[in-house]
């Protein structure tokens, strides 16, 4: 057995690399950077192998809403795992864990939520979405109801069936994706299509793409339309206004289940507990996972409405779907004390009235630097717009490359960011305090110098 803990960082990367594969990685490139071994977190901080300490501008993977270390929720793994390690949600079969924790969901989530369908990803919840509503609509006796639309470049999942629901060309070019009765309209992001429009005519001209694309394929085939409040992996794009009533609305006019996925924005990062209370939204589905547990264990979910969920109940059919570790006992535990944690530090409003202000504050001062066209974000989430040039908003010919070595240059410095094609977007634990926020702000400037002197050398 070898022992980890004591290997040599080039030990390390060369064991990773002959023996692990690697999400969404070029792994001829890894094989000659070499990985980065992280090897210890606390609070909102990371070390790798090397001993070099960094500060997590992205939560992990937009997940660890509470910070690292945290025993409450160790503690809680830890006593369920003696008490019921596991047990299975399948044949009429539940658990205490897994009952709490949807009761819990119930009375935090918009008020029409009421059920939860337990997952172990956003993935799978995004999966789950695509069955539920398909499923709704056979049981209401339209069986052709079942394209599902979304948008171009959103990220909804990397399975066969998210990412299919999401409009990510790269995920598209790969595996035959996506499946038949997908459909996507434009994303609403006004800093690359709409530089010299009013920002609500843009949002309502989006919008109105869904109307469009529902008559365009009938609206007795559309199940469906899918989005995030504000989308993360595509970019960190905040909506105008005009766009989510007129989204709403377009919903209700033609009888189109709205889906709201909360996988990124959900539990407290916009400084509401869902993106959904943010925008005044009422899903009839919405998938989570990530900051339910603050990624201390894997769970996600779909909540579903009366709506779907009284259909599904009424019509007494098997619901053919579902996964051994549905409702893990450890998993539940571990959110129910996430989620308790998160109410009596008071994070979400903390994030609302103190620390979310203070990051958008300081995040927009990034706006002056030379590389920055744009700084926007709200809540614990943020992005930059790197360029060319400022005025005209030009992008650099090898797109993703500037993105790409500014976040080798954060790392260098002590911070993670995270790139998107050229656009930097962060964020951050939720229990990041003033302080660390101006430490992130200096590291980001510092990287973001030394991305400007590269290309002037």
């Amino acid at each position: 057995m070898y022992e980890v803990d004591f290997m040599k960082t080039s030990l390390l990367q060369e064991l990773d690399s002959q023996h692990f594969r690697h999400p969404f990685t070029d792994h001829k490139q890894l094989s000659k950077a070499g990985s980065r071994v992280i090897s210890k977190a606390e609070n909102v901080y990371l070390w790798d192998s090397d001993g070099n300490k960094i500060l997590d501008g992205m939560a992990g993977l937009w997940c660890v809403n509470v910070g690292y270390g945290r025993q409450e929720l160790i503690d809680a793994a830890t006593e369920q795992l003696k008490q019921l390690p596991y047990y299975n949600s399948f044949f009429q079969c539940t658990h205490p864990p897994a009952i709490e924790l949807a009761k819990i969901l119930a009375d935090i989530t918009p008020a029409n939520l009421q059920e939860v369908f337990f997952t172990n990803s956003g993935s799978e919840a995004n999966d789950t979405v695509i069955r539920t509503a398909r499923f709704y609509w056979e049981l209401n006796g339209e069986k052709n109801k079942n394209i599902i639309i979304s948008r171009k470049n959103a990220y909804h999942g990397s399975t066969l069936g998210g990412a299919s629901l999401g409009g990510m060309p790269g995920m598209h070019k790969q595996g035959g994706l996506p499946l038949p009765n997908f459909a996507h309209i434009d994303q609403p992001y006004s800093f690359e299509q709409a530089p010299n429009i009013d920002l609500e005519k843009f949002g309502l001209q989006v919008a109105n793409q869904l109307e469009d694309k529902i008559q365009e394929l009938g609206e007795e085939r559309v199940a469906a339309f899918v989005a995030e409040p504000i989308q993360g992996a595509g970019g960190v794009i905040v909506p105008p206004a005009s766009y989510w009533p007129r989204i709403k609305e377009i919903c209700n006019k033609y009888d189109i289940l709205l889906v709201v996925d909360e996988v990124i924005c959900g539990f407290g990062r916009l400084g509401k507990w869902f993106g959904s209370d943010y925008y005044q939204l009422e899903p009839d589905l919405m998938p989570i996972a990530k900051g339910l547990s603050s990624g201390y264990l894997p769970i996600g979910g779909v909540m579903i409405s009366k709506r779907v969920s009284d259909l599904l109940s009424e019509k007494g059919e098997e619901f053919t779907h579902g996964f051994t570790y549905s409702g893990h006992p450890a998993a539940c535990a571990v959110a129910t004390a996430n989620i308790k944690l998160m109410q009596k530090e008071n994070l979400v409003e903390r994030t609302k009235d103190d620390v979310g202000p203070y990051l958008q504050k300081r995040w927009q001062e990034l706006g002056d630097h030379a590389l920055v066209a744009e700084a926007r974000g709200t809540g614990l989430i943020g992005a930059l717009e790197l360029v060319k040039d400022k005025s005209s908003r030009q992008r650099f010919d090898n797109k993703g490359t500037l993105g790409f070595e500014c976040r080798k240059n954060c790392i260098e410095n002590g911070l993670v960011m995270r790139s998107v094609g050229d656009t930097m977007i962060i964020s951050p634990p939720l229990v990041i305090s003033h302080d660390q926020i101006d430490e992130l702000i200096e590291k980001a400037a510092i990287a973001l110098d030394k991305t400007y002197k590269q290309l002037l050398t």
